[in-house]
C-alpha cells in the first residue's frame, strides 16, 4: 500500500514504509480531527473543538487555517490523500483502508461476521496486531479523550471475541494470561469470569479457579448487590468437588443482537421538520454526551407513529440493536410500568439471564449501562409518564440514542440530561391533505376539494381526528366527502362526531387519558379555560375567570402546560386547540357545578366590561360616558395608566372582546352586549375593523330591544347607524339613524338628536350629497351650541366646515375648520384637533397653499399616530400624498400612498385601496 495513515499510536502519515512530516503536535491533531471522520465533512466550529477543546485562543480560527495550509502543502504530490474545502468545513479524502483506524472496524465486523472460528481469529489477529499503543497519542483535548475510550472500548471488545474463539478451540493455557487481564479490566463481567475459571481448572489450576469465583462473588456483592449468576454458581460447585468426567463449559455464546422495534406504521406522511431535527440530534458533535430526544405534545398528535417511522428509517445506524418499551404513561386501564419491569425486559434481550439481574434498582441500572457503553444502540421510550420514569433506562454512552414520546414536557430531561425537545403540533395544512391522500387516494380527495378543506378545518388539522374521519371515509367509499364535512359542521356536536367505540380511535378518550392526571383544582381551571371565549386568554382574565390568587393560577397553568393541554403562546397568554378546548368545555358541563360556570362567566365578563370602559377613557376622555354597574367580587379589572396602555389592551384583547360579546349574548346578558359594543366604539372608529364594530353593534341592538330603557335603544341605533355608515351600508345606516332621531325627538333628548343629525350628515356626504351633508351638519352644530357641550361643539364646526370646502365655500370652511381647531385646542381635544387639522390642510390644498396644506396634514398625521388613529391616518397620507404630488415630490408622494393603502386593505377599504393605486400607476417614474 503506497501511503498509510497510522491513528493507533502515535499519528505518521507514510508512504511506502517511509514517515511523511506533517508538522507539530498541533498541526497533528488537525489531521486526526479529520481522518477520524475520513471523507465526510467537518464543520469549521468542531474542528475547533476538536482541537482546542473548551478554551481555543481567540485566534483560533486564523491558526486552523494555518495549520490546514501547512498540512496541504505537506501532504500535496502524495497520490491517494489531500485536504478539501468544502461549504461549512474541511474533508480528508483518503482510501479507507489507508486509515489503521478505519481498517480495524473493517476486520473487526469482518471477524463478527465470519463463519469459520480460525477465519474469525485471523481477522481479529490482524486487528489487534494494528495497535502500536495509546491511540491518537499526545492529543489531550475532550474530543480526542472521548475518541480515545471509545478506541479502547472496541479493542478490548476484540480481545474478548479472540478470547472466547481461543478457548472454544481448546486453547486454555495460552489464554489463561489473556483472561486474566481482561478480567481486571471487567470484574464485573461474569461470562469472563466464567471462562477464566474454566482455563484455570482445565490447566490445572483448581485453586486459582476457586480463588476467582471468590473475588467475582465479593466484587459483584459489594458493587451490585448480587450473587453470581445460576451458571457461575454451578461451575464453581463442580470445580469445588472435581467431579469426575467435569468437561469444558459451553464456550460463550455471542450477546444477542436485540431488534425490538414494532413496524413503521402504513400511510405515514409529512413531518419532514420534526425528521429533520431527529436526523440533526442524531448526527449531534456532542460526543460525550448522550443523544436524547424528547418528542412531546398532546395526545393524538401522532407522536408515536413519528418515532417509529424515524426509528426503523435509522435503524441500520445502529448495528448493536433497537430497545423499545412501551412506558404506558397515559394508559387509560394501566398503571405507568415501573422502569425496573422495563430494565429487566432489556437485560434479558442483552443475554444477562433472569437470576443474575440484581435486585437492586440502582444495580439493574448499572449493568445495564455497563453492558451497552460500546455500543451504537437506540432505544425507544414510548409514553413516558415523567422524568423520572426514564431516567433509570438511559444508557451511558455517547453511541446511544434515546428517543423518548410524551405527554409531558419532562422539562427535567432537558435540564439535567441536556435533552433535546421536539415538539409535536398539528399538521400543516399541505401534510393534513397528504394524510387525508394517503388514506382515501388522492383521486378522491382531489375530486372534492373543497370537502377536504372543510374536514381539515373542522379538524383543526389534528392528526388523530383526521384520521377518525378518514376511517370512517375509508369504510364507505362511495359516499361523498361533504357529508362527513358537514357532521363536523356544528361546533357543539363536534366531539360526539369524533367519538369511537375503540377508545383509541376515539379524540374524546384519548384527551380522557390526560385529564385523568389531573388534579381536582388543575381539572377545574381546564375545564373553567373551555368556557373562556376567544382564541386565547390573558392572565389577569384567567384569574378573573378562575377566582385564584395569581402566583397559584401559573402554577397550574405549567402544569397543563406541561401536558400540552394549553399553551403560552406567547408570554402572558395562553391558548388550547379547538378540539382540546371543546373538551374542556365538555367536562365544564358535565364536572362543574351551574353556580360555579354562572359566577366563573359573570367574573370574566365584568372583568372584560370594566377593562375595556377604563381603557375607553383613556381612548377618549372627553366623550360622552355610561354608567356600569360594580363589578362582582373577583372580577378585577385590569389597571391600566396610559393612552398606550388602553390601544395595546384593545389589540390584544380585540378577538377575545367580540367572543365575549357573543358569549355574554348567549347567556342572555344583555346589559354586557350593548355595554361591550359601546366600550369598543372608540377603539373601532380608530382603528377601523368595520366589519366588527358592524357585528358588534347589530349585537348590541339585538339586547337593547331587550331592555326596557328608551336611551339604551337611541344609543344603539345611533350606535349602528354609524357602524353601518362606516361600512357604507347606506340604507341600513339612514333607517338606524332615522329611528334614534325619532326616539330622541319623543323623549326631548337635543344631545341624542345632535348626534344623530352629524352621523346623518357623514351619510350624506360618503354618498356626496354634500348641501344635505351641510344641513344635517348645521343642525347638529345649533343644537350642541344649546347644550354647551364644546367637545361636540367642535366636531360639529369642522363637519359644517368639511362640507362646505366639498361645495367650494373656502373662506366660510376655514371660518368654521379654524374655529373648531382654536376650540379643540384650548380644551385639549387631540383627536378633533387632528380632524380640525387635516380639513385645514384639505381647504389649503384646494386653495393652491400647497406648503401650509403640507404643515397642516403632518400636524394632523403626528396626532392620528400618536392617538392610534389608523383609519384616520389612511386618508391623511392619501391627501398629503397628493399634495406632494403637487409639488412635484414624486417620490415622497409614492412613499406616502403605498403606507396609504396598506393601511385601507388592512381596514378592508379596498375601493380606497384602489383609488389610491391608480394614484400611483399614474405617477411619472422620475429615475
Amino acid at each position: 500500500m503506497p501511503i498509510e495513515l497510522w491513528l493507533l499510536g502515535s499519528i505518521e502519515v507514510r508512504v511506502d514504509g517511509e514517515v511523511v512530516e506533517v508538522g507539530p503536535a498541533r498541526q497533528r491533531s488537525v489531521l486526526a480531527a479529520l481522518a477520524v471522520d475520513a471523507n465526510e465533512v467537518v464543520p469549521i466550529d468542531q474542528l475547533v473543538d476538536r482541537v482546542w477543546g473548551d478554551h481555543p485562543p481567540q485566534t483560533a480560527r486564523d491558526t486552523l487555517y494555518g495549520y490546514l495550509h501547512r498540512l496541504r502543502r505537506a501532504l500535496s504530490g502524495i497520490t491517494g490523500i489531500s485536504i478539501e474545502r468544502r461549504s461549512g468545513g474541511y474533508l480528508l479524502t483518503i482510501d479507507p483502508a489507508a486509515v489503521d483506524l478505519v481498517r480495524f472496524g473493517h476486520l473487526i465486523g469482518s471477524a463478527r461476521a465470519a463463519d469459520d472460528d480460525e477465519r474469525a481469529l485471523g481477522f481479529l489477529d490482524e486487528a489487534l496486531a494494528l495497535w502500536r499503543g495509546e491511540p491518537l497519542a499526545a492529543l489531550d483535548t475532550p474530543w480526542f479523550d472521548t475518541v480515545r475510550r471509545r478506541l479502547e472500548q472496541d479493542r478490548r471488545a476484540a480481545e474478548s471475541h479472540r478470547a472466547e474463539l481461543a478457548l472454544r478451540n481448546g486453547r486454555h493455557g495460552e489464554m489463561v494470561s489473556v483472561l486474566h487481564q481482561l478480567a481486571e479490566t471487567h470484574p464485573l463481567d461474569e461470562r469472563l469470569a466464567e471462562h477464566l475459571m474454566s482455563a484455570l481448572y482445565l490447566s490445572g489450576r483448581h485453586a486459582d479457579a476457586l480463588n476467582h469465583y471468590q473475588l467475582l462473588r465479593r466484587t459483584l456483592v459489594e458493587e451490585l448487590g448480587t450473587e453470581p449468576n445460576a451458571r457461575v454458581q454451578e461451575l464453581y460447585q463442580r470445580i469445588l468437588h472435581d467431579e469426575p468426567g467435569f468437561e469444558q463449559p459451553a464456550a460463550m455464546s455471542p450477546i444477542p443482537v436485540p431488534r425490538q422495534l414494532p413496524a413503521a406504521p402504513r400511510g405515514f406522511t409529512g413531518r419532514r421538520e420534526e425528521l429533520h431535527h431527529l436526523d440533526e440530534i442524531m448526527g449531534s458533535s456532542r460526543e460525550s454526551e448522550l443523544r436524547l430526544a424528547v418528542l412531546d405534545g398532546p395526545g393524538g398528535m401522532g407522536k408515536t407513529w413519528l418515532a417509529l417511522t424515524w426509528a426503523q428509517t435509522a435503524a441500520d445506524r445502529f448495528p448493536d440493536g433497537h430497545l423499545f418499551a412501551d412506558l404506558r404513561g397515559f394508559s387509560p386501564t394501566e398503571v405507568p410500568t415501573d422502569p425496573t419491569t422495563v430494565l429487566r425486559g432489556f437485560l434479558a434481550a442483552l443475554g444477562v439471564a433472569s437470576d443474575a439481574v440484581p435486585s437492586d434498582p440502582q444495580a439493574q441500572t448499572g449493568l445495564f449501562r455497563s453492558l451497552v457503553a460500546d455500543k451504537q444502540l437506540l432505544v425507544v421510550l414510548d409514553n413516558a409518564r415523567s422524568a423520572g420514569q426514564v431516567a433509570p433506562l438511559l444508557p451511558g454512552s455517547s453511541r446511544c440514542m434515546v428517543l423518548i414520546t410524551s405527554r409531558n414536557r419532562l422539562t427535567e430531561l432537558l435540564t439535567r440530561h441536556s435533552a433535546s425537545a421536539v415538539r409535536v403540533n398539528v399538521l400543516s395544512d399541505e401534510e393534513a391533505r397528504q394524510s387525508l391522500a394517503a388514506r382515501l387516494g388522492r383521486a378522491r380527495v382531489a375530486a372534492e376539494p373543497d370537502a377536504a378543506s372543510a374536514l381539515i378545518a373542522r379538524c383543526g388539522q389534528f392528526p388523530l381526528a383526521l384520521g377518525i374521519v378518514a376511517n370512517r371515509a375509508a369504510a364507505y367509499p362511495g359516499f361523498p366527502l361533504a357529508a362527513l364535512a358537514d357532521e363536523l359542521r356544528d361546533v357543539t356536536t363536534r366531539l360526539a362526531v369524533l367519538d369511537d367505540d375503540n377508545p383509541a380511535s376515539s379524540l374524546p378518550a384519548v384527551l380522557s387519558w390526560s385529564h385523568n392526571t389531573l388534579t381536582p383544582r388543575q381539572a377545574r381551571v381546564f375545564a373553567l379555560l373551555g368556557l373562556a371565549p376567544g382564541p386565547d386568554i390573558g392572565l389577569s382574565a384567567a384569574t378573573a375567570l378562575t377566582g385564584l390568587p395569581t402566583p397559584d393560577l401559573r402554577t397550574v397553568l405549567r402544569a397543563l402546560e406541561d401536558l400540552h393541554l394549553v399553551e403560552q403562546h406567547v408570554p402572558g397568554r395562553w391558548r388550547a386547540h379547538d378540539l382540546i378546548k371543546l373538551y374542556a368545555a365538555e367536562r365544564a358541563g358535565h364536572d362543574l357545578s351551574e353556580d360555579d360556570r354562572t359566577e366563573s362567566q359573570r367574573r370574566l365578563l365584568d372583568f372584560y366590561l370594566h377593562t375595556a370602559y377604563a381603557a375607553d377613557r383613556l381612548l377618549e376622555p372627553h366623550g360622552s360616558s355610561i354608567s356600569l354597574a360594580e363589578p362582582v367580587a373577583g372580577a378585577r379589572p385590569q389597571p391600566l395608566a396610559r393612552l398606550a396602555d388602553a390601544i395595546r389592551w384593545f389589540s390584544t384583547e380585540h378577538q377575545v372582546l367580540l367572543a365575549a360579546q357573543q358569549c355574554a349574548a348567549s347567556l342572555g346578558r344583555h346589559t354586557h352586549v350593548w355595554q361591550l359594543a359601546w366600550a369598543l366604539d372608540n377603539f373601532h372608529y380608530r382603528q377601523g375593523p368595520v366589519q366588527a364594530e358592524l357585528a358588534m353593534w347589530r349585537a348590541g341592538l339585538t339586547a337593547a330591544n331587550h331592555l326596557d330603557d328608551v336611551d339604551i335603544r337611541i344609543l344603539a341605533h345611533r350606535g349602528l347607524g354609524h357602524a353601518a355608515a362606516d361600512a357604507r351600508l347606506h340604507d341600513e345606516a339612514t333607517e338606524n339613524l332615522t329611528q334614534a332621531l325619532k326616539l330622541a325627538e319623543h323623549a326631548d333628548d337635543r344631545d341624542a338628536q345632535a348626534r344623530a343629525y352629524h352621523i346623518l350628515a357623514r351619510v350624506h356626504d360618503d354618498q356626496g350629497d354634500h348641501r344635505q351633508a351641510l344641513k344635517h351638519a348645521t343642525t347638529a352644530l345649533n343644537l350642541y351650541r344649546t347644550l354647551d357641550l364644546p367637545f361636540q361643539e367642535a366636531a360639529a364646526l369642522n363637519e359644517v366646515g368639511w362640507q362646505q370646502a366639498q361645495l367650494g365655500q373656502y373662506d366660510s370652511a376655514l371660518a368654521h375648520c379654524g374655529a373648531a381647531l382654536e376650540l379643540t385646542r384650548r380644551h385639549n381635544y387631540q383627536d378633533f384637533e387632528a380632524a380640525s387639522l387635516d380639513s385645514l390642510g384639505y381647504i389649503a390644498y384646494h386653495t393652491g397653499e400647497h406648503a401650509l396644506a403640507l404643515e397642516r396634514y403632518q400636524q394632523a398625521l403626528v396626532l392620528y399616530r400618536a392617538l392610534g388613529h389608523t383609519y384616520s391616518e389612511a386618508e391623511t397620507l392619501e391627501y398629503l400624498g397628493l399634495t406632494h404630488r403637487a409639488l412635484g415630490h414624486h417620490e415622497d408622494a409614492r412613499y406616502l400612498w403605498r403606507r396609504s393603502i396598506q393601511l385601507f386593505e388592512a381596514h378592508h377599504r379596498h375601493q380606497d385601496a384602489q383609488r389610491v393605486e391608480e394614484y400611483l400607476a399614474a405617477l411619472p417614474d422620475d429615475t
